[in-house]
């Protein structure tokens, strides 16, 4: 640990040097990449200075324990210093492990219906403002990008942007199949049904080099239609791009403009491209897979809102929590700091990363 931090101080002092020199600062962009470069380790450089200055202290105070008249006090300075060393040790230790490099990234999220007919439809609704109350929390922005709603609520399909700061970071772990058990309102006879939504989370691939070639792309328009089938816009604004070579399909149809519902798709193609070409390289690492959160596939149960009970289940973690109601609300937090503490136990147990 301490040769890759003394690497982390020396990197430092290198980008620090390089930051003053001329050509560096009439470089507008490779100003702003150093600059990001040194932002990025400055915090784990501070935190490992404070930890070396605690070890010399804590050196000292263990010294003066020989001293008949600073016995006592050098015995609740190494008290008190060798709590503060192992505090700081376990802090670098988790500034250590390998960050996703997607964590900063807004995401696409898809959610689906999925058994459950139109209970179902009525939980992916549920959902989507659970998501967007949590958004909102957080000060994220949402844009909805493509919808098909539920013939009694909800969305059999609602896909959206999420964007904001380190999105991808807390919501890359809702991806799977979300259960819910309760009463639903066309229920006669007050029996608890169960039914399921997927949500699959994708970070957005603006900056990665994703090769579309034109000829590979077969573009439909089409006129934009609303639940049930009926028309909502009378010219052909809507657009359905499909990906020959993967079969993958993606639809806008949310902008008056063909243009930029023919924008929005694009992004999702190449989301949804980007987050096969992710997935193929987690199957290439085999059974390390197992020691993983989540696989990220739809069709693995994570979570379990029961309404009767108040309660919400992730599966991944055995963590659950008697405030469903607030859950609803956007108070995902508790859920996703449980997920991240078991992450990152993971990784530093010498697991892959999600």
């Amino acid at each position: 640990m301490i040769n890759r931090l003394e690497a982390i101080v020396a990197k430092y002092q290198e980008l620090s040097e390089e930051l003053v020199k001329p050509e560096v600062l009439n470089d507008f962009n490779k100003l702003k990449t150093l600059s990001k470069e040194q932002s990025d380790l400055k915090e784990i450089v501070e935190v490992y200075e404070e930890y070396k200055k605690v070890c010399d202290d804590l050196k000292q105070a263990k010294e003066m324990e020989n001293d008949p008249e600073l016995k006592d006090f050098a015995l609740e300075e190494v008290e008190r210093l060798t709590l503060e060393e192992a505090n700081l040790k376990e802090k670098l230790e988790i500034m250590l492990v390998p960050k996703d490099v997607n964590d900063g990234k807004n995401v696409i999220m898809e959610i689906r219906g999925a058994a459950g007919g139109d209970e179902a439809n009525i939980f992916a609704g549920d959902l989507f403002r659970m998501y967007s109350y949590y958004a909102d929390k957080n000060g994220w922005k949402i844009e909805v990008m493509h919808e098909v709603e539920g013939t009694s609520g909800g969305y059999s399909q609602i896909e959206y942007m999420v964007k904001g700061e380190n999105v991808y970071s807390k919501l890359k772990y809702e991806s799977g199949s979300h259960r819910v058990q309760r009463i639903p309102s066309t229920e006669t006879q007050g029996r608890v049904h169960t039914s399921t939504a997927t949500v699959l989370v994708m970070p957005e691939a603006e900056d990665v080099n994703i090769d579309i070639k034109e000829s590979d792309l077969k573009i439909d328009v089409y006129h934009s239609s609303g639940a049930g089938g009926q028309s909502v816009n009378t010219s052909n604004s809507a657009v359905r791009i499909t990906h020959l070579p993967t079969g993958v399909v993606v639809t806008c149809q949310t902008e008056r403009s063909q243009l930029k519902n023919k924008e929005n798709a694009m992004k999702m193609l190449k989301a949804k491209l980007y987050d096969n070409l992710l997935q193929e390289q987690e199957k290439e690492l085999g059974s390390e897979r197992k020691n993983k959160i989540g696989t990220g596939d739809r069709s693995e149960k994570i979570r379990t809102y029961n309404y009767p009970q108040n309660r919400v289940t992730d599966h991944r973690t055995n963590f659950s929590i008697m405030e469903l109601d607030r859950v609803m609300n956007g108070n995902l937090d508790p859920i996703i700091d449980s997920l991240i503490t078991e992450d990152l136990k993971l990784k530093l147990a010498g697991s892959n990363e999600l």
